[in-house]
This record gives structure tokens, sequence and C-alpha cells, in this order.
């Protein structure tokens, strides 16, 4: 019986643990299972989250761009008004300002008679004291020192050979106190220094030039002469003649470029874009235009009997084209204008016809230069520092080739500390003169 019972029990036990057995499979079958599910449903959501974040950003991208286009097309349609505190100052009126800076700090710097000197464009023998000058050595380097000229203009005379000039105005620029005009009569033609010398092709008178109609030759004549000019060391040329001739006139005859002033307009702004392009100042010249005279101012008094309404017509609008152009600089002849000044009065010496008429009517602001000084229509009734006074007088700012340089500067010099001359009207057209000459550093 007990075996029996022991039997039994040991039965009861196998069977309980079978079951228990089961149950667990079937616990781990359960628990494995639902780790499936659970990754299969987790792997599902995973996809989908991967997939709407392509598609957010495919969207994003798409919402992007059209904004970026409706933005581009708004900037189109409607000006950006811009407050107060975002304006910006203009680029040509900060270029000008940093300019005057730049000017108005050389000019506070000089003593007096610097910038006297300063005024007067003269020839290197008149510098030097000696007959021709072909070399700039320890007396250049010593006169310069003594008297800080505006600037020095070369002749023929001064011409030997390229390696000559080129070391004498590198050695003159090297020796200079303040910037100076190396300047040369270059206006093609039989005005032409440096070609006559056979250093440069001539590129033909400005009549020849004119009688083609074509601006563009102008301007490519202007740039050829500025190119081996500026190869040279010269930054200053006296040309292009401005003067529209009447029929038959030999005085300026072919170096003018016609008869036309709407022809010479067009082919005088031209040329002067042309030689201004190779970083060479122009000069146009003789105002207020004396294509109709049959006298000479190298001999004595020239006059013109042309009204004010007559150069109007005739002569200002060529002035008016080469002051649109930026012409650098422009030369006043001494040609007397009866008519419109009312006396004989040389145009360079008058305030009417320098101040009133080719700054006040014209608009000029650049530097004025006077015709040279030592010709018989001023030296015949004016002393060298009495013209140059009256000059500076009238509005001129430079005075090219005083009869007598050491009197001409004595004079003014003694005219600005005897009151005659205020020294900020030196200063004015200092400021004319050094705008001109540090412009290169603003356009760099």
């Amino acid at each position: 019986m007990a075996n029996k019972e022991a039997i039994v029990e040991e039965t009861d036990r196998r069977v309980y643990r079978h079951k228990r057995r089961v149950r667990n499979q079937v616990i781990c079958y359960i628990v494995l299972a639902l780790v499936l599910v659970g990754l299969i449903v987790g792997s599902i959501i995973g996809i989908r989250k991967i997939m709407s974040v392509i598609s957010d950003k495919k969207h994003a991208q798409e919402l992007q761009k059209q904004l970026e286009e409706l933005s581009e097309q708004e900037e189109e349609a409607q000006p950006v008004v811009e407050g107060p505190s975002e304006v910006s100052e203009p680029p040509q009126e900060t270029a000008t300002n940093y300019l005057d800076e730049i000017v108005n700090s050389c000019i506070s710097e000089m003593p007096l008679e610097d910038k006297v000197a300063g005024l007067f464009i003269i020839t290197p023998e008149a510098l030097t004291g000696t007959d021709i000058v072909v070399r700039a050595g320890d007396t250049t380097r010593e006169k310069l020192g003594e008297h800080a000229v505006g600037g020095l203009v070369y002749f023929s005379q001064n011409i030997k050979d390229s390696a000559q000039l080129t070391e004498m105005l590198q050695n003159t620029q090297s020796w200079r106190k303040y910037p100076v005009f190396l300047a040369v009569d270059e206006e093609g033609g039989k005005v032409s220094r440096v070609a006559e010398s056979g250093l440069a092709d001539n590129v033909g008178s400005m009549g020849d030039i004119g009688s083609g109609g074509d601006a563009a030759a102008a301007r490519e004549a202007g740039a050829a002469i500025g190119n081996y000019l500026s190869g040279y060391g010269f930054n200053l040329d006296f040309a292009p003649v401005a003067d529209v001739i009447a029929e038959g006139n030999t005085t300026i005859g072919d170096r003018s470029f016609g008869t036309d002033p709407n022809l010479v307009a067009p082919m005088v702004s031209a040329m002067i874009e042309g030689i201004q392009s190779t970083k060479v100042s122009a000069c146009m010249k003789h105002f207020p235009g004396i294509g109709d005279t049959t006298e000479d101012s190298h001999d004595g008094m020239a006059v013109t009997q042309k009204t004010l309404e007559e150069f109007s017509a005739t002569d200002f609008p060529v002035y008016q084209a080469g002051i649109a152009a930026g012409v650098d600089l422009i030369m006043v002849s001494h040609i007397s204008v009866p008519n419109v000044t009312g006396d004989n009065t040389p145009s360079s010496l008058s305030g009417q016809m320098v101040n009133d008429i080719l700054r006040g009517q014209l608009g000029y602001q650049g530097i004025v230069v006077t015709d040279a000084m030592n010709m018989g229509a001023i030296t015949e009734y004016y002393t060298a520092d009495e013209a140059a006074v009256k000059a500076l007088q009238a509005g001129v700012d430079m005075i090219l080739m005083p009869e007598d340089f050491g009197i001409a500067y004595s004079g003014v010099l003694d005219a600005v500390n005897n009151g005659t001359l205020t020294e900020e009207r030196i200063n004015e057209s200092l400021q004319r003169i050094y705008r001109i000459k540090y412009k290169d550093k603003v356009e760099e």
C-alpha cells in the first residue's frame, strides 16, 4: 500500500512538472511572439517616420524654392525703401570726400612759399637757370627743393632720345617735394614735340582726323598719344585744340578739327577721353576760342570782335562737350574780346571771362591755366609779376611760362603778404590742382 501511494505521488509530481514545463514554454512563445510583434510594429513605424522626414524635407525644399522665387518677384516689382539709419553714402560722394581729405591734408602742411610755387608751370631752363636742359642732375634737384613748382613743360630742344628723355623725367619726379605736372605740347600733326623728335609715330593733324568725321579716330589718336607720353613719364598734354576755325583761317589751320562746332565738339571730347584713359591729363585750348583771329598772341595783342552770343553759338558748345567729358585742364588764351568785356584786357586776365563765363556760365570746376605768359600779348603791356597777380585775381589757377619766373613768383608771394591776394584764394587754386594730381589715389 505504501509503495502504491509512493508511486502515485511520484506520478503526480511528474505530471505537475510536465505541465509546468509546458506552461513555461507557452509563456516563452508568447513573450517571443510579443517581442517579434513589437519589432515588426516598430520597424513599420520607423520606416513610416523616415519616409515622412524625407517627404517633409523635400516639401520644405520645394517651399523654400517657392519663397525665394516669390521674394525675387517682389524685389523686381517694388523698390527697396530703407530707413534713415540704413541709408549709405553714395560711392561718388565717399570718393570725393576721401580725395578732399587727401588734398586738404597736403595743402595744410605746405608753407606759403611752396603754395605759391605750386601755381607755376615753367620750363626746366627757367627752373635751373641753364641754357638747354637735357638731363635732370644736381642742379635740378637743388632748384626743385628751393621752388616746388607745380609743373615743368618740355620742348623739342629737351628731347634727344628715348633713354635720355625717360631718365630726365624719372629723375625729376623722384626729386619733387609734391606731385608735379610734367607737360608737353603733343597735339598730333605739326605740334608734336615727342613725335617731331622721332620718338613716336605722328598720329596726324587734327584737321585730317576731323575731315574723316569719325570721333572714334580722334579717341584712338588721343589714346595713342597718351600711351607714348605716359611711357616716357609725361602726365600732362596741352591738347587738344578746341578752336572752331573760320573758313580760310591760317593762324590755327589744321591744328583744329574743323569749321563746324557740331563736328569739332564730339571730336574734342573723344580725344580728351582717349588721352585721359592713359592717366595723362588733357588740356583743351584756347578759351574762349581763337579760330577766327588773324593775329597771333605770340607777337602782340590779338583781338576778336565776336559777341557773347556768337561765342555761345560756335565755341562754347565745344567747351561744354569737353567739360562733360571730364577734361582736367582748360587753357585760357590772351585774346581780347571787347564786345564781351568792354575793353582789350586779355581773356587770361579777365575775371569776366574766367570766373563769370568759364566757371559760372559753363560750370567748369577743373584747373584753369593761362597760355604762355611770355607772349607779346602779355609782355608788351604787363610786367611778369603784375600779369601773374592779375591772372590769379581773375580766377586762373596756374601760370604758364611767365616772362621771368623769379619776378612773377616774388610778385605773387608779396601780393599774399600785403593782402592783394588772400592765402584762401591761393588754397582754392591748390585744391583744384591737387584734386587732379591726387585723383588716381582714389581710383586705385
